[in-house]
Formats: structure tokens, C-alpha cells, sequence
């Protein structure tokens, strides 16, 4: 694997085997087999993960990717400590992550898209003192950092706002600034980007590199955000149904599969759908626009023999997204 820069070999994260299963309570359907239930339940076992490997160097940005349901959350959550495998070992910066030792917990960071740390009716320069206590932070490290983070994020105009009255984008950026403050060797986020507007989504992707280049931080994303995962990461292992299904390079995942390019194209009238069948696969289609799926040696040939055929108002050539290469190939 070639990626953009030097980093070091030494892993931070080592997974062998890893398994999580969950018993899930039966309930049959009418009410005297629910107060039966109740004396006889019955259980199946769920495998949220089964036997996955892997490893992640020093200082890598790593796209943890998958359907809804394919255990992503769940690995965090076993990586982090919060969760118990039912089979396999796990070290992370060489601890074990269950025993949750004081000093394994100072050198990670887990930040919830959709869970807040901050309190709600206090402003986070709150939290943020509160985070100081508890990671024992020295108060000139505490300051600078801060200092940095703030900076970086853009946000000091809100510091002393309560939380409940910031947007939405405003207390992701805080959310983050207090996952930061002990300068976590570790980072894992779980949809980060999630109901954000366009621009803060930016932000937070930009600000993502750069802790990165300049404290090494590793980074493990989730998200189903492929822009996200493009601008942000290098390298992406990808589950599905609990198992991984691919682990290498973004740009060698798309060299393998991107096989296609996409033509998007908008007609003067109604085209048939049947009728441009005959030149690709059809990805959508509303009548008088269309995106058709051609193989990529012959893009621009079936693009001329389109252009021929029907009366066009534009066309444009696109590359496969990595969300479709996903979809396509590697989803159940």
C-alpha cells in the first residue's frame, strides 16, 4: 500500500479475530404467546462482528465504512473499551482496552456524531475546565492547546454561549475541541459530519487534516458521508453483515473497480428508456434527463454515438463515486 506521505510502521491498533454477538430476545406475535414469553423466552444470537483482523499504523486516517447494521459502531465501541468482545484479542497502544486503565483512557479520544459531552445549559469553556480536571491537563498545556484548537475551528465568537443555543455545526466544532484538549494519540469518530451544513462539514474535514499532519494523530472515521471519507482518508477497511470485505488504499479500491464512467446527460424531449438501454446501464432516469453507467475504455465513443442519436442540451462525463463502487461491489 502507497499512501501520500511517510508514516510510521508501528501499530497502534492490533485486532485479531475480533467477535461481538448479542442475545435478542424472540417475541412471538398475539398476546397469550407475549405472557407466555414472559415464563419461556426465547433467545437467537446476533453476530454484530464476526472474526474481523486488522491493523493501523501510527499517524494513518482511516475510513472504518459500511452499511447500516455492519458493526461499525460496535468495533469503536470494543476498541474504546465500552464494549466487551465475545471472542478475539484487541491492543490498542498496547493495552487492552476492557481493563480501562486510567492511563490507556488518557491517550484516546470518542467522539458520537449524535451524542453530546458538553452539558447543555452551561457554555463550553465549562466542559472544557471540567475535561482539564479530568484528563489532569497542566494549565499552561491546557491554554495552548485550547488556544490552537480554537483557532483552527474558527469558533471563538460563541466560547461563552450555552450549548443549547449554539447551532448545530458550532457544537460539533466544540464537541471536538473538548475530544482534543488532552491531545489524544488516538482519535475515533463515529458520523462527525452528521446534519451539518455543507460548509461546516468542510471545516471539520479540513480541521481533521490538520491535527493529523501536525500532532500525528490517527484517525478511525465512520461515516456514511463519502465525501468525508475521500478528503479525510487515505485508507478504508470496509464490514458488512459483521465481516470485512475490504481493507487497502482509497486509490486502489477505485483502480480495481472503478470499470465505469458515468454520462450525464439532459435532452431536448423524452428519450426511451428502452433506447438508451442500448448504449450502458441505466443509473437514473426522469424521461428528458438521465445518467447512463458506459464501460470506462469506451466512454467517449458511446458518448459520440449518443450525441449522434439524440438531440442534446448537455452532457457531461463523470467519474464512479466511491458510495457506488461500495454499493456495487460490496454490499449484500
Amino acid at each position: 500500500m502507497v499512501y501520500n506521505r511517510e508514516m510510521s510502521q508501528n501499530p497502534v491498533i492490533e485486532v485479531k479475530n475480533l467477535s461481538k454477538n448479542f442475545s435478542v430476545p424472540l417475541k412471538a406475535e398475539g398476546f397469550g404467546a407475549s405472557i407466555k414469553s414472559l415464563f419461556n423466552r426465547q433467545y437467537k444470537t446476533v453476530k454484530a462482528v464476526d472474526k474481523i483482523s486488522f491493523e493501523i499504523n501510527e499517524g494513518e486516517m482511516i475510513g472504518f465504512l459500511g452499511p447500516n447494521g455492519a458493526g461499525k459502531t460496535t468495533t469503536l465501541k470494543m476498541l474504546t473499551g465500552i464494549l466487551y468482545p465475545s471472542l478475539g484479542e484487541v491492543s490498542v497502544l498496547g493495552y487492552v482496552p476492557t481493563e480501562r486503565k486510567v492511563a490507556f483512557q488518557k491517550q484516546i479520544s470518542l467522539v458520537l456524531g449524535q451524542k453530546n459531552q458538553l452539558w447543555w445549559d452551561l457554555p463550553p469553556t465549562d466542559g472544557f475546565l471540567m475535561n482539564k480536571e479530568i484528563y489532569d491537563i497542566p494549565i499552561d498545556e491546557y491554554r495552548k492547546t485550547l488556544n490552537e484548537l480554537v483557532e483552527l475551528l474558527d469558533i471563538s465568537e460563541v466560547l461563552s454561549t450555552p450549548v443549547r443555543k449554539m447551532s448545530l455545526g458550532q457544537r460539533m466544532k466544540c464537541e471536538l475541541i473538548a475530544s482534543l484538549l488532552h491531545r489524544p494519540k488516538l482519535l475515533f469518530l463515529d458520523e462527525p459530519t452528521i446534519g451539518l451544513d455543507v460548509g461546516t462539514q468542510k471545516r471539520v474535514r479540513e480541521f481533521l487534516r490538520k491535527i493529523n499532519r501536525e500532532f500525528n494523530t490517527t484517525i478511525i472515521l465512520t461515516s456514511h458521508n463519502m465525501e468525508d471519507v475521500e478528503a479525510v482518508c487515505e485508507r478504508i477497511i470496509m464490514v458488512d453483515h459483521g465481516n470485512k470485505v475490504y481493507d487497502g488504499a482509497i486509490s486502489d479500491l477505485i483502480t480495481k473497480y472503478a470499470t465505469e464512467k458515468y454520462l450525464s446527460l439532459d435532452f431536448d424531449d423524452d428519450v426511451p428508456k428502452e433506447q438508451l438501454e442500448k448504449f450502458g446501464r441505466v443509473v437514473t432516469y426522469e424521461g428528458w434527463k438521465a445518467v447512463i453507467a458506459v464501460p470506462r475504455k469506451d466512454h467517449a465513443k458511446r458518448a459520440t454515438e449518443i450525441l449522434t442519436a439524440f438531440e442534446v442540451d448537455n452532457l457531461d462525463i463523470q467519474e464512479i463515486t466511491l458510495e457506488d463502487i461500495i454499493l456495487k461491489y460490496f454490499t449484500k
